[in-house]
């Protein structure tokens, strides 16, 4: 019977993060061979962790000495990566309804909510159910847009004759 089993590989001899010299402060990281690597993004979120990656340049990594102890596949990997994880990102949900009920619940979000209702919501109410306004008939972005601006442009010369302003 044929054994499928993956043979024991012995672990190769790889440089890991200890064996480069990374400075926090100034943000950049030198290799074992002493040459610098470019920093990758200002905080990349791996998991749960926020940390700072480093990629080495193939004009340094591809004539390097050290490649094979650098790389666990010098044949195929073009440069090294490398990173350093300092802290975590937070990882606890935010409720915005609980936030926003919270909000709300105070004597003064009760005052702006109430004045949401006698600013915004009649002016929607009106573009909806006056207006026939369901939903919007033209697509892409700008089309809707141009749509919108132009209900918007109705209601206020409405408001403006009702006022006394039409001639």
């Amino acid at each position: 019977m044929h054994d499928k089993s993956k043979p024991a590989r012995k672990p190769l001899e790889v440089f890991g993060p200890e064996d480069f010299q990374y400075d926090p402060v100034a943000r950049t990281c030198v290799c074992p061979a002493g040459k610098s690597l470019y920093r990758r993004g200002a905080a990349r979120v791996t998991g749960d962790h926020v940390g700072a990656h480093f990629r080495g340049a193939k004009r340094d990594c591809g004539p390097c000495a050290l490649r094979a102890q650098c790389l666990r596949t010098p044949e195929t990997t073009p440069v090294r990566n490398v990173a350093f994880f300092p802290g975590r990102v937070s990882t606890r949900h935010v409720d915005h309804s609980a936030a926003m009920r919270k909000r709300i619940d105070r004597p003064e979000g009760r005052a702006q909510y109430a004045q949401r209702f006698a600013t915004v919501e009649p002016v929607v109410g009106n573009l909806r159910v006056n207006k026939r306004l369901d939903r919007f008939t033209l697509r892409g972005r700008t089309k809707v847009d141009t749509q919108w601006k132009l209900y918007c442009l109705v209601h206020n010369i409405e408001k403006l004759a009702h006022a006394g302003y039409a001639a």
